[in-house]
C-alpha cells in the first residue's frame, strides 16, 4: 500500500518538473540528438506541458489508490 503512494509522489514532481521546464527536460533528453538545435520548438514545450499535466494527474492516481481500494 505504501508503495503506491510513494510512487504517486514521485510521479507528481516529474510531472511538475517537465510542465514548469520544459526546457530543461529537452536539454537533458534530446538536445543531445541535435547538433542544430539550440532550444526545443513551442510544440515540442507545448506537448511536454500537456504530458507533464498527464503525469501529475498519473501522480495523483496512484497517491490516492490506497484510499479508494479500501
Amino acid at each position: 500500500m505504501g508503495w503506491s503512494i510513494v510512487l504517486g509522489v514521485v510521479c507528481i514532481l516529474i510531472g511538475l518538473f517537465v510542465f514548469l521546464k520544459p526546457q530543461w527536460f529537452w536539454a537533458i533528453t534530446e538536445r543531445w540528438k541535435s547538433y542544430r538545435a539550440e532550444e526545443p520548438s513551442d510544440f515540442y514545450k507545448t506537448t511536454t506541458r500537456i504530458g507533464g499535466v498527464l503525469f501529475m494527474a498519473m501522480g495523483v492516481v496512484f497517491a490516492l489508490l490506497p484510499l479508494v481500494l479500501r
